[in-house]
């Protein structure tokens, strides 16, 4: 027998219709490329949405078309993101830090019919455009006034173009099953891959970031997205701040933490989402102005491991509770957070940071299990570390083009190629990406553990740990260490600092010192990159 409910599909164009109909005076504001600071709200983002979908349609565009976007976090690019799914289209978030080379590979690859650009981005288009066989328009997210000089052919400013249309548009009746999104991985190793989102994945999505043990978000916050849309949806934030109604704040191109600082401070902005290397120039600019944070409440880290020297300071110097995340751009990407379950409510101090280092708990829609090289389940004791993999609604089964099978079972596990333990309560906290993780005498040692140590040196800027061939252990840990500006850290001085805080075979056997530590596209440490760098490296003990 089924239900007698209404068939209602899970749909993107849901989530502005509803945005706009009972916030639409909630303000969105965007610091432009061009400069000023922009102000519109949700009613006025719904109808420039209609308007580029009814554009899209006249141009030719059809479902099921790849429209990429190469934009930094603003009005325009949200109204781009809105319009591209309403007219059946695809959105596809191209991210402006890969090479160029791997951006004209991605678009290929994914066959991208059009693209919307932010004038700080023309330049790499006017060098790559050509070598884009399906590219058949380039759209400017300015206006006629600062439209830039191009021999590129199909190339308009967006103001003029949208302009032509009325937003008088019926949303396309799509299926809660089909495509609306596309976003490729880093391409770490091997060829990027891409993760074809749908319209339900999308909004289950954003309804499992909004929950109040996830980003706990409402219309009463005012949202600083600084993880740009180009990571993986910025987390959910650019459905699930619509889809609750809260006043949104976007950065545009300025990450700095001046920058950063002003939308906090100007915008009072309760919450903010953006990877570590963010929030250490915020720290880092506040401390050197002797600056507050009064209206900020709440900041989640994701993206790579949180230094517990970063929680350690928003929360005990600033007032602003930390919420650790972990996620991946197949999984839309949340996959856990670090809030606290009732079973830690009596915890204070250093006991709690151990608690807040994790990377929290699965939200309803995430199953995860940690396996063995063998692929038997390991048991939630908090010490066993084996393969995380996890399953549900917004995961996905497969790439787009088949590429990765080996990394989906029969019954739905996707093999994240983290190393992680889960323990009794459910927390779950990576101990390293399986490719990096140290074995040291047949014993793992876990990488990120030993980084986030380091980083708590008073001395030291960033860390990264590395395998280093040895003759006895087969390989053993090497710390590498940029040292903060003015500041000379003595290897003695790191590893005394470290001694009292990890197992003893885990200290590293040396130090070395680097000017700086190469990252990949989404900030994070790139350890084939360092590997390569020290490959001939002798250690002492060695």
């Amino acid at each position: 027998m089924l239900g007698l409910m209404q068939e209602w599909p899970l749909v993107c164009h849901k989530i502005i219709d509803h945005a706009a109909r009972q916030h639409g005076n909630r303000e969105i504001v965007s610091r432009t490329v061009e400069g000023p600071i922009a102000r519109t709200n949700y009613r006025n983002i719904r109808q420039r949405s209609l308007q580029v979908a009814q554009r899209l349609e006249r141009d030719g565009f059809k479902r099921a078309d790849r429209i990429a976007t190469l934009a930094w976090n603003g009005a325009r690019h949200l109204e781009a993101w809105y319009g591209i799914m309403g007219m059946g289209g695809i959105y596809h978030t191209l991210n402006p830090r890969l090479f160029p080379e791997q951006i004209v590979w991605i678009m290929n690859h994914a066959e991208d019919q059009a693209l919307f650009v932010d004038l700080t981005f023309m330049p790499l288009v006017e060098k790559i455009a050509g070598m884009v066989k399906s590219l058949r328009k380039i759209i400017v997210l300015t206006d006629a006034a600062h439209m830039p000089a191009t021999a590129l052919p199909n190339v308009v400013a967006y103001e003029d173009w949208i302009a032509e249309a009325d937003g008088d548009f019926a949303w396309v009746d799509v299926a809660e099953a089909e495509a609306c999104g596309m976003c490729y991985t880093s391409g770490t190793t091997g060829d990027p891959k891409g993760v074809l989102y749908s319209h339900r994945s999308n909004v289950i999505h954003a309804m499992m970031a909004a929950m109040p043990d996830a980003m706990g978000i409402s219309s009463r916050d005012v949202i600083l997205p600084v993880v740009p849309m180009f990571h993986a949806n910025a987390w959910g934030l650019g459905q699930s701040g619509p889809m609750i109604g809260a006043k949104l704040v976007m950065p545009g191109g300025k990450m700095d933490g001046a920058s950063i600082y002003e939308l906090l401070d100007t915008e009072k902005v309760t919450f903010s989402a953006a990877v570590p290397t963010v929030w250490l120039m915020l720290l880092q600019y506040l401390e050197q102005n002797d600056l507050k944070l009064p209206h900020l409440n709440k900041v989640v880290i994701g993206g790579s491991a949180c230094p517990r020297a970063i929680t350690e300071k928003f929360e005990r110097v600033y007032g602003v509770e930390v919420i650790h995340a972990w996620g991946m751009t197949e999984m839309s990407p949340l996959g856990s957070l670090a809030t606290m379950k009732p079973e830690y409510a009596g915890l204070t101090g250093d006991a709690l940071l151990d608690i807040k280092q994790t990377q929290g708990f699965a939200p309803f829609g995430v199953e995860m299990k940690v396996t063995d090289d063998e692929n038997r389940d390991l048991p939630w004791d908090g010490k066993k570390f084996g393969r995380l993999k996890v399953r549900g609604p917004a995961v996905a089964k497969g790439y787009y083009g088949g590429a990765g099978k080996e990394q989906f079972d029969a019954e739905g596990w996707f093999d994240t190629g983290d190393v992680a333990h889960i323990n009794e309560n459910g927390y779950m906290q990576i101990t390293d990406r399986a490719k990096d993780v140290i074995k040291s005498g047949g014993e793992w040692i876990s990488t990120i553990d030993l980084e986030n140590m380091a980083v708590g040196h008073p001395d030291v800027a960033e860390a990264a740990v590395i395998g280093v061939a040895h003759p006895k252990w087969d390989e053993r840990p090497l710390l590498v260490v940029v040292a903060k500006p003015g500041r000379e850290p003595t290897r003695e001085s790191i590893l005394d600092y470290m001694k009292p805080r990890c197992a003893k075979w885990w200290l590293p056997d040396d130090v070395a010192f680097v000017k700086e530590i190469p990252h990949t596209a989404t900030g994070k440490i790139q350890k084939m990159a360092l590997r390569e760098q020290f490959k001939d490296y002798e250690l002492p003990a060695a």
